[in-house]
């Protein structure tokens, strides 16, 4: 059961980069869609670049303040108010994984 608890906790320390990774990437296609219809191709690169990035961001923002105002999703993801992870409790030995190890 241990090493299900640690699979998850691992995803939720990998959750918000790949949430920034997914928001840049789908603002990038918005931004090549926009950028389709302009004539010059380094300003339709530039288009695809911001808007990636401003999507990144605002999702980033989105994200955390929904990680600030929720204690129930942070103790589900092992993450701290800042998304990092929180990695405290993994040093700290479980009271049930030790009574069960006692004869």
């Amino acid at each position: 059961m241990r090493w299900f608890r640690t699979l998850f906790r691992i995803f939720g320390w990998l959750l918000t980069p790949f949430l920034a990774w997914a928001a840049s990437f789908f603002g990038a296609v918005g931004g090549a869609l926009i950028a389709m219809r302009m004539e010059d191709p380094v300003r339709g690169l530039v288009v695809t670049a911001i808007c990636g990035a401003v999507t990144c961001f605002a999702v980033l923002l989105v994200w955390l303040h929904y990680l600030r105002r929720s204690p129930e999703v942070r103790e589900a993801l092992a993450v701290t108010m800042d998304g990092t992870p929180d990695t405290l409790e993994m040093l700290v030995p479980n009271a049930s994984d030790q009574s069960a190890r006692q004869p």
